[in-house]
C-alpha cells in the first residue's frame, strides 16, 4: 500500500537516465510511485528544479512538505545519506570513488553511444521517432503521431553535435561500444555486476543507456548481439534486482581485482579521460568548441558545462580520499589511462 511517504519517480520509460534510476530505487527496496512525466498526477508535484528527466520527489528534510530534486547521481547520493539499508555505493572510499568513475563513465560517455546511433541511422532515427512522441500523450491521433515523429527526429538531430556524434567522432564512438561490448563479455563471466555479486551505481548507469544500445535500438543492439548476446541478459536483468539478497562481502576486494577490471578501465582511459579533460580546459578557457585526440585520433564538439561539473565532482571526491584510500586507487588505474583524471589540468 502507498503512502504519502513514498517517494515518487517522475519520468518516461524511454529515458535511460529514468531507467538507471528506477532500477536502483527497485534495487534498493525503496517505497515508491512512478509518475509519468506530463501526466495529471506529475502536475500536482512540486516543480523540478532543473529541467531534467528524471526527478524525484520526497519528503523534505524536516519531514513537512514534499520537494523535488533533479540529476540522477545527486540524487542517488540523497538516498544513500537518508536510507541506510541496501546502499547502491561501497563503503570502502577507494571502491567507492571507482563507482563513481564507472558512473560517470555510463552516464557520459555511453551516452554518447546511444544517441549516436540513435540519431545518425535511418533505421534507428525511424524506430525511435516513431514511438517517443506517444510516450507523454497515449490517445493523439495517427496523423498527431506521424507529425510529431517528423518534429520530434528533427529537434534531436538538430542535438546531435551538442552530444558529440558527428563524421568525425563517428568512427571513435562505434569502435569503443563494440569495445565495450567485447571488456563487458569477460569481466561478467567473473562476477555478475561490475564490481562483484552486487551492483553499484556503475551497474545501473550503464544499465539505463544500455536498455537502449542492446535492447530497443536495432543498430547497436545488432552489434550487441553478435559481440555479447550475455549483454541482453544482464541489461534485462538489472531491470529489477530487488529479490537479490547482498551484504558487504559481496563486493571485489580492490588488492586483488580481476584483470578484466582493468580491462574496462583501460576503455574508460582510452575514451572518457581524454575527452573529459579537454572538454574541462575548453569550458575553462571559455571555448565553444573541444578539439582533441580520442583514441589517436581527432575528436570535435561543442563543449559541454555539465560534463566539466561531472568531472569537477569526481576531482573532489578523490581529494577528499585520505592517504591510504588514494594509494590504493592510484594502484589501481597505475596504467590505465585514467591517471590524468586526477592530476592537475
Amino acid at each position: 500500500m502507498s503512502s504519502d511517504s513514498d517517494l515518487r519517480l517522475v519520468g518516461v520509460g524511454s529515458s535511460p537516465y529514468t531507467r538507471k534510476l528506477r532500477g536502483a530505487l527497485r534495487f534498493r527496496r525503496l517505497p515508491f510511485r512512478f509518475v509519468i512525466m506530463g501526466s495529471k498526477e506529475a502536475s500536482a508535484l512540486p516543480e523540478r528544479p532543473l529541467p531534467l528527466v528524471p526527478y524525484l520527489v520526497l519528503p523534505a528534510a524536516d519531514g513537512g512538505s514534499l520537494t523535488a530534486i533533479s540529476d540522477t547521481t545527486p540524487i542517488l547520493n540523497r538516498l544513500e545519506e537518508t536510507y541506510a539499508e541496501r546502499r547502491l555505493r561501497p563503503s570502502d572510499p577507494a571502491l567507492n570513488l571507482i563507482d563513481l568513475l564507472l558512473e560517470d563513465y555510463g552516464d557520459e560517455w555511453l551516452s554518447k553511444c546511444m544517441f549516436h546511433y540513435r540519431w545518425s541511422y535511418a533505421a534507428d532515427v525511424k524506430k525511435a521517432s516513431a514511438y517517443l512522441p506517444y510516450r507523454r500523450a497515449m490517445q493523439i491521433t495517427r496523423e498527431e503521431g506521424e507529425q510529431g515523429e517528423r518534429d520530434f527526429a528533427s529537434r534531436q538531430i538538430s542535438r546531435i553535435g551538442v552530444v558529440g556524434s558527428n563524421p568525425v567522432t563517428a568512427p571513435i564512438i562505434e569502435g569503443s561500444w563494440r569495445r565495450f561490448l567485447e571488456i563487458f563479455e569477460a569481466h561478467i563471466q567473473n562476477q555478475p555486476y561490475l564490481l562483484g555479486q552486487r551492483p553499484g551505481a556503475g551497474d545501473f548507469a550503464a544499465f539505463g543507456q544500455m536498455t537502449m544500445l542492446v535492447i530497443t535500438d536495432p543498430t547497436p543492439s545488432q552489434v550487441a548481439m553478435e559481440v555479447s548476446p550475455r549483454a541482453y541478459a544482464w541489461t534485462e536483468r538489472l531491470e529489477d534486482v530487488s529479490g537479490l539478497d547482498v551484504s558487504d562481502a559481496d563486493w571485489i576486494d580492490l588488492s586483488d581485482p580481476p584483470a578484466t577490471l582493468r580491462d574496462l578501465l583501460g576503455e574508460v582511459g582510452r575514451v572518457y579521460v581524454p575527452y573529459m579533460i579537454a572538454n574541462a580546459k575548453a569550458i575553462a578557457r571559455g571555448a565553444k568548441q573541444v578539439e582533441c585526440e580520442v583514441d589517436g585520433q581527432p575528436w570535435v564538439q561543442e563543449s559541454f558545462v555539465y560534463q566539466a561539473k561531472c568531472l569537477g565532482w569526481l576531482r573532489k571526491a578523490y581529494s577528499a580520499l585520505d592517504e591510504t584510500a588514494r594509494e590504493r586507487v592510484d594502484r589501481l588505474l597505475l596504467g590505465t589511462g585514467c591517471e590524468p583524471l586526477f592530476a592537475p589540468l
